[in-house]
């Protein structure tokens, strides 16, 4: 038996996140249930990261150990070939038999994407947030600079019942306007249930002038999911890569 590494990408639109739970449509399951009818017998795989449910992803990587007698680019595409549409086996390589896709991860991209132009982005609107007013990038900049680094992001995690430390280190915050897109690039050792999603929502109150930059390190002291900004939608978020 084998370990093959996956690099998956997919539209997370209709399906209720990546990781397999009961009574509804996942990343996950829809892979597992490709490779278990390819191998013959069951097969779990084990993925980087858990995006929410809305979220998609350009480079999500999985690993599965399995026993078949195809190789590495005849699985990739049998998995393609009965996949839906929406979900797209990139490359599939023999692996180490002690790699495993989010022990052996040492840091996550994650990619933002908002538009606040003055007309509607018709063909990106299911990847896009479209903002209500144009933000200050500049004040969004600013802001950021104190959430890099390693803090605990307890008011920046979506789940209250979260008994694990919320002590993350984020190395790097980008922000940048491409026409009337606003592009946010986050990358660190590992995230928080939302906390993408709310450190976005949050830098976007400040770019709209709700909230002063100077606010983030009380924020990030409060440990408070209540003063953090909103979360911002799942259709702009975009896991990018994963290090190892």
């Amino acid at each position: 038996m084998k370990n093959y590494k996956m690099i998956i990408s997919y539209d997370g639109g209709r399906y209720h996140g990546w990781e397999h739970k009961k009574d509804v449509d996942t990343v996950q399951t829809r892979i597992e249930r490709v490779l278990s009818r390819m191998c013959d017998q069951e097969i779990w795989i084990n993925g980087a990261g858990r995006t929410d449910a809305g979220v998609h992803a350009q480079g999500m990587v999985a690993n599965a150990h399995m026993e078949t007698d195809l190789t590495s680019t005849q699985i990739r595409d049998y998995l393609n070939r009965y996949l839906p549409d929406d979900i797209a086996v990139l490359e599939v390589r023999e692996a180490s038999d002690r790699f495993h896709a989010r022990f052996n991860a040492v840091g996550k991209l994650y990619r933002y994407t908002c538009y606040d132009g003055p007309i509607k982005p018709v063909f990106q609107r299911k990847y896009t947030y479209t903002l209500e007013k144009t933000v200050d990038i500049n004040r969004m900049k600013e802001a950021a600079q104190y959430l890099i680094g390693e803090h605990d992001f307890k008011s920046f995690c979506g789940n209250p019942k979260m008994k694990k430390s919320t002590v993350r280190l984020v190395d790097s915050i980008e922000i940048r306007r491409k026409g009337g897109y606003v592009i946010l690039d986050f990358h660190g050792t590992g995230f928080l249930q939302n906390m993408v999603r709310i450190l976005t929502g949050t830098l976007l109150e400040v770019g709209y002038g709700k909230m002063e930059p100077e606010q983030m390190p009380y924020i990030l002291e409060a440990k408070e999911r209540a003063v953090a900004g909103p979360t911002a939608p799942p259709q702009g978020l975009s896991l990018i890569k994963v290090d190892y």
